[in-house]
């Protein structure tokens, strides 16, 4: 099954992904029903989650349900727990919109939400992220998970994320990071796709990033915070929710 899955994901443009899996994923749902883990986006339980990677498969990680991964619940736990997001009248700006935030935030009554993507077929406006088109201080929140790591110029990105979110407004920008790596790691010279999969981790990646990451966020005028789930939850709770330990939310406030 990993590897029928890895090449899927590497031959299948991004948006025919998004398109196919609106009818698969309920097909999955059903098959893949369980009791040993749990979706919190959903709160159905599973046998098992599937495998998931571009490069290095990682077993059990994808919900059949919601088509989330690891960073995806986290995010829903913290929005969920943490945010007036489901309660308070707010406008949302959500870049490359996730399958398993998207249905969901679209039935929210309370919030004014916008979705951007250069390709997306869900994305309401069709935009360049280091070129948006809206004004300053629009947005109350912005969602913006594992999209910097493609952008070429992410401090551009940065700023044009921090001149649209409103003082006060707050910014999840979720990327993949490397704990254990003190610098991010760019080489624009590197555009072969497969070189690109093997040193950044996936074909379309223009970098790895280090923990350096909430200092770059803060060049651009952001107060940075990270959330952390293991203060919350425990390990059994961790891994029934199929998280990753010790993975950080990266919270970008604008004062």
């Amino acid at each position: 099954m990993s590897k029928v899955f890895k090449s899927i994901l590497n031959t299948i443009p991004r948006p025919w992904l998004i398109s196919m899996s609106l009818w698969v994923r309920p097909l999955l749902d059903i098959y893949w029903r369980g009791h040993r883990y749990t979706d919190p986006i959903n709160g159905k339980s599973y046998r098992r989650f599937l495998p998931y990677g571009y490069e290095d498969m990682r077993s059990n990680v994808l919900s059949p349900g919601t088509l989330s991964l690891e960073r995806h619940r986290l995010c829903w736990l913290y929005l969920k727990e943490h945010t007036e997001l489901f309660s308070k009248n707010i406008k949302v700006l959500h870049f490359a919109p996730e399958q398993a935030f998207y249905p969901r935030f679209r039935r929210l009554k309370n919030i004014e939400y916008t979705t951007t993507d250069l390709n997306s077929p869900l994305a309401d406006v069709h935009a360049d992220i280091c070129a948006l088109p809206f004004d300053n201080n629009q947005y109350d929140m912005i969602i913006c998970n594992h999209v910097l790591e493609h952008i070429p110029d992410d401090l551009r990105a940065m700023r044009e994320i921090y001149r649209v979110l409103k003082p006060g407004g707050l910014a999840i920008l979720q990327v993949p990071y490397q704990g254990n790596r003190e610098k991010t790691f760019q080489d624009d010279s590197i555009t072969d796709p497969k070189q690109r999969a093997e040193i950044f981790g996936q074909y379309d990646h223009v970098r790895v990033y280090g923990m350096d990451y909430f200092e770059r966020l803060r060049r651009v005028g952001f107060r940075v915070e990270a959330f952390d789930i293991a203060n919350e939850l425990d390990l059994a709770q961790i891994q029934r929710y199929g998280l990753a330990p010790g993975e950080l939310i990266p919270l970008a406030f604008k004062d």
